[in-house]
């Protein structure tokens, strides 16, 4: 799923200068949030309030635009001529038009995980009438507004009146389109913004599909599923021991010129008798950042972290992780890297390295001040991730039983102060307090401490919908009860909680819309802004996303495969593979997709074809595609030249296409290849095309599918390999028979991962480099291209086709980046 937030200000694509910080642009737009009317879930007047309030702080008004936080589909939407009044005066007398009524809901269904489908609904409330933006919107607008929704204008659906509310039809939006501008209620400018999902589509994603979260449970265990996503967190037992060094590892280094030590000596000790300790753990930018909270035994959850994570004591931990993984687990690298990087091995249910060689030291926090080594590959320590949406992280159910609603929608200051485990500096006794005094408690509560809104932000609450006319008598009905606000005023204003109802009405619409809630008319809502920055940690790309990125104007009519089944084909073995080597951020997906684009020619080869035509002195000049080297080896069950009738000498040749342009030099005596066949059965193959014997052996070696004691390492550097004596040469090349096994659909996009991780361990940190959106003015023009290029030159060694990777980068920029 990719998601952003409704608002894209220009401040949340500046890359931080702190490295731990991962979301600027969730980091800027949680600033918006007006803490004094629209917390989530509770309303200034201790009512139930299923979304939040936003405005935008920009420097732009009203003319910063509410954008589709996802793809999504139009359920429906109304456009209003102009505001209502809620029943305030003028100074003339009249009402005051101060209450925006228009709206649009959509619906979004898309993929968190493989196999794992999610559904769910975002409203953006209260936008701006027409009459209101007649002046704002020519500034912004084309002369001609767009049929369809857009990031750069409104549609014209949005732009003109509606009688009432309007079904979604077969509207479509994307994610950042355009959906309106920032209007009032009660004459306060806010947008009020919700997130929610049906109790079928809660069930069927929390509870169902082969993963059931553990949203809840206090005492969690490491999920039997695949499913992960975003950090990975360790729940560790109490009397569990942390040392200085690992046993064995002391004098373990990366090597070369300035050696630096795997496992600095930190601290040692032991967790007390009833504690328990829950560590988080993620990558950013080449480093490793931890955090940590202690529960002593009383339930209470202490941060031995409190104000930032801390980093991992080895620099460059992240882009180190292949050697740290080699030298670790050299049986099997590709496991170790994936203990290192999940703290469990996911892409296989039988793994190459036995239970004994998983061992998995890591330093973690584990009291004040304290950071020790712990193995967390024992059966003791529970390994989660966001995917489990895990309790320790505030995450909590709020329904029947531990609500703090009462049944006419409002909040109980005693209540709230026991779920959120949050004492009150001031602690007043709630029993004493006089209706206004709770109310003015309970704002002082919520608005006046951060810790309670932090808390606030992980309650997902089973409730009815404001917006549901059918809930007005419960929800408002003791305003019209003697002591309430209207019953008070009955002789002076008899008809105002009438008035007051029909104001309320207009803005409600669950009636008239297609939302199938429960039996009891309940929803699960979550706060907004903390649902997408939780889904923002994913990175795992839906079917409609790839579709778009790789898209069908890219493939010839009749190609076969066509682009539908390639995309079907190859976006889980993408997301996986992303997923596993620290690929799924946006800048970095969006190069390595762009890339991937020119070295696959768009999915359509993953292993390189050749040419028919005439040879003359050592070249091949092109004429015509060998049909035979387009066959899936797959289909042949071996790979292509090893009958000798399939010997084809367009790799061992250099090479011309058919317009006369030279394509490449001889695979002959290249990347380690010295054997007669070694230029055919080395060909590239694979995502990023693997080319050569020696680059194949490192893959192999990764994967644990040779030793390394079976070869010579660097056997290139034989001085009779320098010769082209294959005869005289007494190191040993690495023996690979099946070299076919890169372009498998499980290892085809995997190696290309692998090459760009590992062999070009530079792509990523020149990636890191780039900005967080494609380029929009000349500046960040200029630098894409130029850090486009150090990408190019990292993989290849040159610029070849810079320009092509630039543009197929540029175009997913502007579909995965905010």
């Amino acid at each position: 799923m990719i998601i952003s937030p409704p608002f894209l200000p220009a401040e949340g694509l500046t890359v931080p200068a702190e490295k731990w910080k991962t979301d600027p642009m969730m980091d800027v737009v949680d600033k918006f949030e007006l803490t004094y009317s629209g917390v989530f879930p509770i309303a200034s007047d201790r009512r139930w309030h299923c979304g939040m309030h936003l405005v935008p702080d920009c420097g732009l008004g009203q003319k910063e635009p509410v954008r589709a936080i996802a793809d999504g589909e139009v359920v429906a939407y109304r456009v209003a001529q102009n505001a209502v009044s809620d029943g305030q005066k003028k100074s003339d007398g009249t009402n005051a038009l101060n209450s925006n009524t228009s709206f649009v809901l959509l619906k979004h269904t898309t993929d968190t995980g493989e196999g794992r489908t999610i559904t769910f609904y975002s409203l953006y409330m209260h936008l701006l009438d027409l009459v209101s933006m007649q002046g704002l919107v020519p500034q912004l607008q084309p002369s001609q507004a767009p049929q369809n929704s857009s990031p750069n204008a409104l549609p014209a659906w949005l732009l003109a009146e509606t009688e009432g509310v309007q079904p979604g039809g077969s509207k479509k939006v994307y994610r950042k389109d355009q959906l309106g501008y920032v209007g009032k209620y009660h004459n306060e400018t806010h947008l009020h913004f919700e997130i929610f999902m049906t109790e079928a589509d809660f069930t069927a994603w929390f509870e169902q599909n082969g993963h059931k979260v553990a949203l809840g449970e206090s005492h969690p265990e490491t999920p039997a599923s695949k499913d992960y996503w975003g950090h990975t967190y360790f729940v560790i037992p109490e009397k569990s021991a942390f040392v200085s060094v690992p046993p064995g590892m002391a004098s373990l280094n990366t090597g070369g010129h300035t050696p630096k030590p795997f496992f600095p000596a930190l601290n040692e000790g032991v967790l007390g008798d009833g504690n328990t300790l829950y560590v988080q753990t993620y990558f950013s930018r080449g480093e490793r950042f931890m955090r940590a909270w202690i529960d002593r035994g009383d339930g209470t959850l202490v941060a031995l972290t409190p104000d930032e994570p801390i980093k991992d004591k080895f620099d460059e931990y992240e882009y180190q992780l292949y050697e740290r993984a080699t030298k670790l687990y050299g049986t099997c690298p590709s496991d170790g890297y994936e203990m290192l990087r999940f703290g469990r091995i996911l892409s296989t249910d039988t793994p190459s390295l036995s239970a004994e060689a998983q061992a998995t030291w890591l330093a973690v926090p584990f009291d004040q001040g304290k950071v020790g080594y712990i193995n967390v590959n024992q059966q003791t320590v529970k390994t989660l991730s966001d995917a489990d949406f895990p309790f320790f992280m505030d995450w909590q159910k709020i329904e029947d039983g531990n609500t703090p609603f009462d049944q006419a929608g409002l909040c109980g200051y005693d209540e709230l102060c026991r779920i959120t485990g949050v004492s009150d500096l001031q602690s007043p006794d709630a029993a004493t307090l006089q209706e206004f005094s709770k109310e003015e408690s309970l704002k002082s509560y919520v608005q006046g401490q951060a810790a309670v809104r932090a808390k606030l932000k992980g309650f997902i609450c089973h409730a009815k919908s404001e917006w549901d006319a059918s809930n007005n008598e419960a929800r408002y009905g003791g305003l019209k009860e003697p002591e309430g606000f209207f019953g008070k005023r009955k002789d002076l204003d008899p008809d105002g909680y009438t008035r007051f109802i029909e104001f309320v009405e207009q803005s409600q619409f669950m009636g008239q819309v297609q939302v199938q809630s429960g039996e009891d008319n309940k929803l699960w809502f979550f706060h907004p802004l903390a649902f997408i920055r939780h889904f923002r940690k994913g990175g795992w790309l839906s079917a409609n996303e790839f579709k778009r990125i790789y898209s069908d104007n890219h493939y010839p009519r009749n190609v076969r495969p066509s682009g539908e089944e390639l995309r079907s084909t190859y976006l889980t073995p993408l997301n996986l593979a992303t997923r596993k080597f620290v690929l799924a951020t946006p800048s970095r997906l969006a190069h390595f997709l762009g890339q991937g684009a020119v070295e696959s020619a768009w999915l359509m080869s993953m292993q390189e074809t050749s040419m028919l035509g005439t040879v003359t002195a050592g070249a091949l000049h092109g004429a015509a595609i060998n049909p035979a080297s387009k066959i899936s080896e797959s289909d042949l069950g071996h790979w292509y030249g090893q009958v000798p009738s399939e010997e084809d000498l367009w790799f061992k040749s250099e090479k011309f296409n058919s317009h006369g342009g030279r394509v490449a030099g001889s695979y002959d005596w290249k990347n380690g290849n010295c054997d007669k066949d070694d230029a055919q059965k080395f060909r590239g193959r694979g995502f990023k095309q693997l080319t050569g014997r020696s680059n194949y052996a490192s893959y192999w070696l990764f994967r644990g599918w040779i030793t390394r004691s079976s070869f010579t390492d660097s056997w290139w550097n034989d001085a009779a390999f320098r010769r082209h004596d294959r005869n005289g040469m007494t190191k040993t090349p690495a023996n690979i028979e099946d070299p076919h096994r890169v372009a498998f659909i499980e290892n085809c996009i995997d190696s290309g991962a692998f090459y760009i991780r590992v062999e070009r361990p530079k792509v990523v940190q020149e990636i890191d480099r780039d900005t967080l959106r494609a380029a929009s003015n000349d500046q960040e023009r200029n630098s894409e291209r130029e850090i486009s290029r150090a990408v190019t030159y990292a993989i290849n060694g040159g610029y070849i086709d810079d320009a092509r990777r630039l543009e197929y980068t540029h175009a997913a920029k502007e579909i995965i980046c905010d």
